[in-house]
């Protein structure tokens, strides 16, 4: 490697970590604050509670990183260009591979970052997550919930205990679910107790009550009922373990008799197909960067800061990938178009680059506006623009 491409590719990397920590520190923050009360309430240590903060970043980094990529490359380059650094190559007779080529390095390093993260960290943290939320709604129940008392474990789920009993047993369970505006959930039971190998809450001997919103009442009698408590969604006393959470194995080869899978198998498709696209963002943005503001330009060239135009073009590529992937998980169809979207944007920006070309976002659309007005009253009155004031007529 050149020592102007090392040049290049220390300076890219250097931005592209200084953009992606903080953007990972507003994200931590961010779930971080989400999770404070489910920690605080059921009695969990601060360390539990940074560890479960922690154990969400896996699952926004491959989104995040793309975009701190992007950002990255394009000031670095623009920083380049308005110190005519990137003049002084061009005169120098240096093509444009000496600029592109560090930053494909790190564009694919990254790209097989996010993909190591999305396939095997992310699967892990998940269940992690969904181990440390459920242990902590079973210390919520066995120990902080108080007996006669209604406890609000989440929006529309409230829970109450008649009487504590050795063993953990739980007498008396009265649990309202109205998260579901399709139906009302009311159940009774008359003892029940957290299994700590599933951290599930298990009811025994009561009823259900469904209630639909035109007042018809159905009533369920049961021996058993089970609670996952990880998502607080009704199981049948194993996890509710989703697509997402599952390792790229399983992916590749599901259970048949897995119970999501057979309540939605294009979930699991789709889920496949996204992890395997996923990773292609970083490359892809890198060649946007690229494109944008890899040419020397002048300081008098008016346009837009480069860093707004690539933004703007990956946030609308991002936007159509997550639209394909939603649709993928409906139907097929839109499997192909997942594929389409990252290699169609690779294949047209490598033709630019090759074509020396560079893409703009225009200044202002006060130009374009101006220029419209004036067909519209030529077209409407025959006449062309006013003419502007100042100045006398001259021959």
């Amino acid at each position: 490697m050149k020592l102007i491409e090392r040049y290049i590719l220390r300076r890219a990397t250097t931005m592209f970590v200084a953009t992606l920590a903080p953007l990972l520190g507003i994200v931590w923050v961010t779930q971080a604050l989400g999770n404070i009360n489910l920690v605080t309430d059921s009695g969990q240590s601060t360390i539990a509670f940074v560890k479960l903060a922690t154990l969400i970043l896996p699952s926004v980094i491959p989104i995040i990183l793309p975009f701190a990529l992007v950002i990255g490359v394009a000031q670095t380059l623009t920083v380049m260009n308005a110190d005519s650094e990137l003049t002084v190559l061009n005169s120098a007779g240096s093509s444009r591979v000496t600029i592109i080529r560090p930053v494909m390095m790190l564009a694919v390093a990254m790209s097989f970052v996010s993909f190591a993260v999305d396939n095997f960290v992310e699967p892990y943290s998940r269940m992690a997550v969904r181990k440390m939320i459920a242990t902590a709604h079973a210390d919520m129940l066995s120990s902080v919930v108080q007996e006669n008392t209604f406890r609000k474990i989440a929006d529309g789920l409230y829970v109450q205990v008649a009487e504590r009993r050795g063993g953990g047993v739980l007498a008396g369970l009265f649990v309202a679910d109205t998260r579901d505006p399709r139906f009302e959930l009311v159940y009774y039971a008359r003892e029940g107790a957290v299994d700590e190998v599933s951290s599930a809450l298990v009811m025994k001997d009561g009823e259900v009550h469904r209630k639909v919103p035109d007042g018809n009442v159905s009533i369920i009698k049961f021996d058993s009922y089970a609670f996952d408590l990880a998502d607080l969604t009704q199981s049948a006393g194993t996890a509710n373990i989703r697509a997402k959470d599952r390792d790229l194995p399983f992916l590749l080869d599901p259970d048949p008799d897995d119970p999501q899978y057979r309540k939605n198998p294009l979930a699991f498709t789709a889920e496949l197909h996204r992890r395997f696209t996923e990773w292609l963002f970083p490359a892809v943005f890198g060649l946007v960067a690229l494109v944008v503001s890899a040419d020397a330009r002048s300081h008098r060239e008016a346009r837009v800061h480069p860093m707004v135009t690539a933004l703007v073009t990956a946030l609308f590529v991002r936007w159509a990938s997550f639209y394909a992937g939603n649709g993928a998980e409906d139907s097929v169809l839109f499997v192909p178009v997942m594929y389409l979207i990252p290699l169609a944007t690779a294949a047209l920006a490598i033709r630019y680059l090759g074509r020396n070309k560079s893409l703009d976002i225009p200044v202002t659309l006060g130009d374009r506006l101006t220029e419209l007005r004036n067909r519209l009253l030529s077209r409407l009155f025959g006449t062309g623009p006013a003419p502007s004031s100042g100045g006398g007529d001259r021959p």
